[in-house]
């Protein structure tokens, strides 16, 4: 590849980025760069590599193989051969990108998915100063709210919320294991030009992706035709539209702050009653607010005005259920829940307990934890040598939790209980001997019960995260 002269501002690189990184990694912590393989991402993992002895990190790297592109199995070789020759660990992990309204964003969502799963403090994108522009041109010519135009945050804790706001502040990143790790952007002041500068200065070696220059994308379409017409007249305009970004960021935080007064005491769900009492356009920003808090992909503005037009206008007695990008905005009693589309496996079959304490149930799409104990629970000697198997339910089932009170049907049981319909059809039903002894949440058969002195086991339900 062919060399360029050394300029000042690109020969200052490496310590502009092991400053990025000092500000937000402290010293041995573990620093995962997102490799896809391309120019910008070989070069900041060339410039982190450079830089880790002086920033006393650990550096690792990860490849996410979206399974969209013909040559994909062809980046994963060349990531695996550049990380072999400097001596870096690298994971290559596939995703299964959904469909949706935008392609870009559903691999984004399956990549930060895989990122939150990572063991270390922070995951270093090579997002750069250009993308930070198309992005916001990109998002303004979808008529997107203040939230979709806010600048990308140089650190943000957190690799698996997805979530518009200002620039991090310099908190320390949590400590490998203990949750998701955050989100580190050591390029974003950069422009593309510098990186593409340092590459061939390097001699670097990287993945030409031939679809960047297909302009039927829209991004291609600003980067190729528009954006060097706009930069004749405003040879400055990333650093601008960065500044515009950054404002936009400092809004949405003030929007964020509304919604959250809007719907003080709320958790993982909405109260009716406080939503009906505010303007429209503050309902339309608190299912903005809740949607991103819950994992949902942002619906576009027709879908919101139908989502709020339900909300103000259904009846005491309505079933509201609306479906997203995602899941499905769903009522129970005077509640707004948003139920993920990743619930309950496509096909349910039954599980027989080995005697775990951690009884893994991928078929029902959570765990039970199977905690021991002397006198509760469901009696061991009752159950002697039967299986205890884990069944989804069918219809009819009959169960008697209460000695005092007579046996009753599920269905009975879990509406005197408030658990919404969706969370039945993904609880498992625990029977023995051909009969229903318990269900997690709702109670164990008196048949069963565990006498005082006698050994038992309580199964607790713990569904997946969506």
């Amino acid at each position: 590849m062919a060399g360029s002269r050394k300029s000042p501002t690109n020969s200052a690189l490496p310590a502009r980025v092991l400053a990025a990184v000092t500000r937000h990694v402290a010293r041995g912590d573990r620093l995962v760069v997102g490799l896809s393989g391309g120019i910008d991402s070989v070069v900041l993992l060339d410039l982190l590599y450079r830089v880790s002895k002086r920033g006393g990190f650990e550096l690792a790297a990860v490849h996410i193989n979206h399974q969209i592109n013909p040559a994909a199995g062809e980046w994963a070789r060349f990531c695996r051969s550049l990380c072999k020759r400097l001596g870096i660990a690298l994971k290559v992990r596939r995703v299964e990108v959904r469909l949706g309204n935008s392609l870009e964003a559903s691999a984004r969502n399956a990549r930060y998915g895989v990122f939150s799963t990572l063991k270390c403090a922070a995951v270093a994108l090579a997002h750069n100063l250009d993308d930070q522009a198309e992005t916001l041109l990109l998002q303004l010519l979808r008529g997107t709210g203040i939230n979709g135009v806010s600048a990308m945050p140089e650190y943000r804790e957190g690799a698996g919320v997805m979530r518009s706001g200002v620039v991090g502040t310099a908190r320390r990143p949590r400590a490998a294991g203990g949750g998701a790790p955050a989100v580190l952007r050591p390029l974003l002041d950069v422009p593309r030009s510098e990186i593409a500068a340092y590459a061939h200065r390097r001699k670097l070696e990287w993945i030409e992706d031939y679809s960047n220059d297909d302009v039927l994308f829209d991004r291609n379409f600003l980067r190729h035709r528009v954006l060097p017409v706009i930069s004749e007249r405003y040879p400055a305009y990333r650093q601008v539209l960065a500044r515009a970004s950054r404002n936009f960021a400092e809004a949405a935080e003030l929007s964020n702050d509304c919604a959250v007064a809007d719907i003080a005491g709320a958790g993982s769900t909405l109260d009716l009653g406080q939503l009906r009492a505010l303007p429209r356009y503050r309902i339309k920003n608190v299912l903005r607010y809740f949607l991103r808090q819950q994992g949902g992909l942002m619906p576009n503005a027709r879908r919101l005005e139908e989502c709020v037009r339900q909300i103000v206008e259904s009846g005491a007695e309505s079933r509201l259920a609306i479906a997203l990008d995602g899941g499905v905005l769903r009522r129970h009693g005077n509640a707004l829940h948003f139920v993920s589309d990743a619930g309950l496996p496509a096909t349910v079959g039954q599980a027989v307990w080995r005697g775990e304490k951690v009884w893994l149930l991928p078929e029902f799409g959570g765990t039970l934890l199977m905690r021991r104990l002397r006198g509760g629970g469901i009696s061991l000697a009752k159950l002697g040598d039967a299986e205890l198997v884990a069944q989804a339910r069918r219809g009819g089932e009959r169960l008697q939790p209460d000695s005092t009170r007579p046996r009753r049907t599920l269905k009975n049981l879990w509406q005197e209980a408030g658990i919404p319909e969706w969370q039945r059809d993904r609880t498992p039903l625990l029977f023995a001997k051909g009969g229903l002894i318990c269900v997690a949440g709702i109670g164990i058969d008196t048949a069963y019960h565990a006498v005082r002195g006698e050994p038992g086991v309580v199964p607790v339900w713990r569904p997946d995260p969506a």
